[in-house]
This record gives C-alpha cells, sequence and structure tokens, in this order.
C-alpha cells in the first residue's frame, strides 16, 4: 500500500486513483490554482509521509509538476503516457483505465541527487529515439515502459538522468521495445 500522499489535479482525479489504489491519502491542486497555501501543506508531508506526484500528462499537468518540483524538491513522480489518459480528445488522469494507473504507479521516480550513470545524446540516436521516423513512437513506448511519460528527446534525456535510470535497464528495455519480449 502507498503511505505517500498523492497530488493530483482534480476530483475526478482523486476519484479515478482511489479506484485503482484503494484507501490512499490524495490532495487536488484544483488545477493550475494551485495556492501558496497548498504548496507549503505539500512541502510539510513531504517530510512526514513523503509526496507523489501524478499529474495529467499535459502542458498544464507539467507546469503544476513544475511549481510543485520547486518547493518540494524531495517529491516522488509517475507519470501516465498522453496516449492511455485520452478519451473523446479530453487529457487527463481520470479517463485512464485502471489497470494503466496501477501500471504508472509501479514505476514511482525519484530524482536523484548524484546520478551514477549518464545517459547522453548519442545514446538515444544508438537506440532509435532521435533521428528516425519511429522515434517518437518509440520513445512513448519506452516512456511507459520506464514509467517516464510521454517526452520529446531532450525531455526523455532529462528524466533518464534525474531519475537514475540504469544503463542496464534502459538497454534491456530498449532491446524488448525493439525486439519483443523473451520469454
Amino acid at each position: 500500500m502507498i503511505k505517500e500522499l498523492i497530488v493530483v489535479e482534480g476530483k475526478n482525479d482523486a476519484h479515478a486513483v482511489r479506484l485503482a489504489l484503494g484507501d490512499v491519502d490524495i490532495l487536488w491542486t484544483e488545477g493550475y490554482g494551485l495556492s501558496k497555501e497548498k504548496l507549503e501543506y505539500i512541502a510539510e508531508m513531504a517530510k512526514r509521509q513523503g509526496v507523489i506526484v501524478f499529474t495529467d500528462p499535459d502542458s498544464v499537468g507539467e507546469q503544476i509538476r513544475g511549481r510543485i518540483c520547486k518547493h518540494v524538491p524531495q517529491a516522488k513522480h509517475v507519470y501516465l503516457n498522453k496516449k492511455v489518459a485520452t478519451k473523446q480528445g479530453d487529457v487527463g488522469v481520470e479517463n485512464a483505465d485502471i489497470e494503466e494507473i496501477r501500471r504508472a504507479f509501479a514505476h514511482i521516480q525519484q530524482e536523484q541527487e548524484s546520478p551514477g550513470e549518464t545517459f547522453t545524446i548519442g545514446d538515444l540516436w544508438s537506440a532509435g529515439l532521435v533521428g528516425s521516423r519511429r522515434a517518437s513512437d518509440l520513445r512513448a513506448v519506452l516512456g511507459r515502459k520506464l514509467g517516464l511519460g510521454d517526452t520529446n528527446a531532450k525531455q526523455f534525456l532529462h528524466r533518464l538522468n534525474r531519475f537514475g535510470i540504469s544503463r542496464e535497464l534502459f538497454f534491456q528495455a530498449v532491446e524488448e521495445v525493439t525486439y519483443g519480449e523473451r520469454s
């Protein structure tokens, strides 16, 4: 069971997360109107029990995540891919299937103070994640598999390093995505 406070954008997101994860502690930001008081509360809860940020996979969600990160750098992160969080053109956590939310929470990420292994743009090139017709699709599938969400190449590289993904895990996932999982 997840003990941390989970921060989402709205009441419907909170409902979807509770359906997927059960009785968890949730706070919703009420969208981008995240108040100073709520930021201070999130910071206090990060000290007491930890915080997981789970915002919508869109630009507003990323802005909210960024504001929380500036105020609470020790926050953990969970990402959904836009494809699984979209219904009839509406993007949001509340649109994701319960299993997709559970899958996302299997990959809770935390920023590393000093990442051990560093990836370069060359690593992304060699894996076909930039500079090819399939690069965007491959990043989306790999982002879901590694719990990094939907990103452009620059953000993908940043998240690999920021969350301390090991080279072994990365290249194993690339192989599975490229050639299919072997049993």
